[in-house]
């Protein structure tokens, strides 16, 4: 796709010296980038240096026979087969060692013309073909980046979990990727043309968003978010958080695969698949009645443990050099990470996991501003000993204001602290607070401005 504003070029392996000069003119006077080759070995020394986008092989050559050496050539490009000997039998043979166009010496101008036309006109189809199929393969992986051995064992479980019908309970801590490796599942499912709706679970998610509404009067009628993934796959983040009321609805729709939508008189066939994920152990919560134990036993059968990015150190500086690709506010300037900045990230624990590490470079980014290498003063990283990004940890923890604060002035300006020093991580948080994450993440979701996720 790079060299689509190039002019084609195209070998000419012929023997007679003559007609490779003649078929040179004519292919340069069509607007082709043209070289000659008289033999076998001349035209491997010339493909070293040289990329055509399609060769015009002689069948008989002084040092190989053209049937024989076909396959090979049609590893760099399309292979188009001139002989002055021709025959059905030669026509079919060429074409099972992979020609691309069968023709007959002596051939017009047109007809070699219109033939290169065709053949070149299907050599780029097929290559724009391979470069969207490729781009759909990367699509598809929902930004799985990382060759760490468990990278490579989550990506086998989605494979195989993918080909599956049954409900997928994803397990990791906050910010590791957990949505990624659902949109994953479900690309690579039957269902990967329907619909991937993801969900959070949290005290304004209502049956009738998840069942839709049918009272028997169309103002009243409403399509619930069961009936919008018809074919395709619902995705339930934090599924902890879920009111128990709606777990035992949905455990019910999994066990019969029917629902009903509030105010209707009859079940419905449920078409969506249910991916669901959780960063708490959600069996530790089930024995203290915290979470329906019905239901984790019905999510438990098929489960993915999404490891943290510092039991995968690995994936670091792959996924680092991901995010600074995929930044869009360059603003011309193409960005580098400093060899000492790219032993920084892989030195750090990474506490708030791939969220903190996409934030971490989008910071080194703006930072850099005009420069086009990003180095740790950019990208300040927390320092291990104290927690706390790397340009604020020589001055310590301070809580300043110009007023005399409320306790909960005093609550929100720490929380909001301490967010920042983890990377938006709630299990750290938590920790740091003394609080169950459960009972963190209604302290974030109370503070208005911080966006939880």
């Amino acid at each position: 796709m790079a060299q689509a504003d190039r002019r084609p070029q195209i070998l000419v392996i012929e023997d007679d010296k003559t007609l490779n000069h003649l078929l040179l003119e004519q292919l340069e006077s069509l607007g082709y980038e043209s070289r000659g080759a008289m033999s076998r070995a001349e035209t491997v020394e010339i493909l070293k240096e040289f990329t055509p986008s399609l060769a015009i092989l002689d069948l008989r050559l002084p040092d190989a026979d053209g049937l024989t050496f076909l396959p090979e050539l049609r590893e760099y490009c399309a292979v188009m087969v001139l002989t002055a000997y021709g025959s059905i039998d030669q026509a079919v043979s060429a074409i099972k060692n992979g020609a691309c166009e069968f023709l007959v010496k002596p051939v017009s101008p047109q007809g070699l013309e219109l033939a290169l036309d065709r053949v070149l006109e299907t050599a780029a189809l097929k290559r724009d073909l391979a470069f969207w199929q490729e781009k759909a393969q990367r699509d598809t992986q929902f930004n799985l980046i990382g060759d760490s051995p468990e990278m490579a064992e989550l990506r086998q479980m989605v494979s195989m979990f993918a080909a599956a019908q049954s409900p997928v309970l994803i397990f990791g801590e906050s910010g590791v990727g957990k949505g990624f490796v659902a949109g994953a599942i479900h690309a690579q499912s039957p269902r990967s043309n329907g619909r991937f709706i993801a969900v959070d679970c949290d005290s304004d998610l209502d049956a009738a968003d998840l069942f839709g509404c049918d009272t028997g009067h169309a103002d009243n009628r409403r399509e619930g978010l069961i009936a919008a993934a018809e074919n395709g796959t619902i995705f339930l983040n934090d599924i902890d958080r879920l009111e128990d009321s709606l777990q035992a609805k949905l455990l019910r729709v999994m066990e019969t695969d029917l629902y009903r939508p509030l105010g209707a008189t009859s079940s419905r066939p449920c078409g969506a698949r249910f991916l669901v994920a959780t960063s708490l152990e959600l069996e530790d919560m089930a024995k203290a009645s915290q979470f329906r134990s019905e239901l984790f036993y019905r999510l438990s059968a098929f489960t993915i443990s999404v490891p943290p990015l510092r039991q995968r150190k690995g994936d670091i500086l792959p996924l680092a050099e991901y995010f600074l690709e995929t930044r869009n506010f360059h603003r011309g300037v193409q960005k580098t990470l400093a060899p000492e900045s790219r032993e920084a990230l892989k030195n750090y624990d990474w506490p708030g996991n791939l969220r903190e590490l996409r934030n971490t470079i989008e910071r080194g980014v703006i930072m850099s501003a005009g420069a086009e290498l990003i180095t740790p003063e950019h990208l300040a990283i927390p320092d291990h000993s104290s927690g706390l990004p790397s340009s604020a940890s020589s001055a310590g923890v301070s809580l300043r204001f110009d007023h005399q604060p409320t306790l909960e002035e005093i609550r929100d300006t720490y929380v909001r602290l301490l967010l920042q020093t983890y990377g938006g991580n709630r299990q750290s948080v938590a920790k740091a607070l003394g609080m169950s994450e459960r009972n963190t993440y209604r302290l974030l979701k109370k503070i208005g401005d911080i966006s939880v996720d």
